[in-house]
């Protein structure tokens, strides 16, 4: 059996490597609830709403400390009053990864989603 994807850790990608074509990235996305693909599927996407700012903030706090420790950093966090958005892309190969989904279960996770 295959590991969930928030159970594995993200492998940093020296480039080098194709992006996943469209297929592969709508199968990995069927394992992250609520995460879109955009760009021509070369990124992931998503946004989570929150009952206020402080919540919002520490949200983005906690993605950016999971961003850290997984050594794979979103694109962009966007938040203000209620709500914080996401978008998740590998730099290096200008495209997607297993490590965007792996990242995005996670958060997932963190939002208790």
């Amino acid at each position: 059996m295959t590991a969930s994807l928030a159970a594995k850790t993200c492998i940093p990608c020296k480039g080098g490597v194709p992006p996943l074509t469209s297929p592969q990235a709508r199968e990995l996305l069927a394992q992250a609830a609520g995460w879109q693909l955009a760009g021509d599927d070369t990124r992931i996407e998503k946004a989570f709403g929150f009952a206020n700012f402080k919540d919002s903030l520490d949200f983005a706090g906690q993605v950016g400390d999971l961003a850290e420790s997984e050594f794979h950093h979103p694109v962009s966090i966007t938040f203000g009053w209620g709500f914080c958005a996401i978008v998740l892309q590998t730099k290096k190969i200008r495209g997607l990864h297993e490590n965007d989904f792996i990242m995005a279960a996670k958060i997932n996770a963190l939002a208790g989603a």
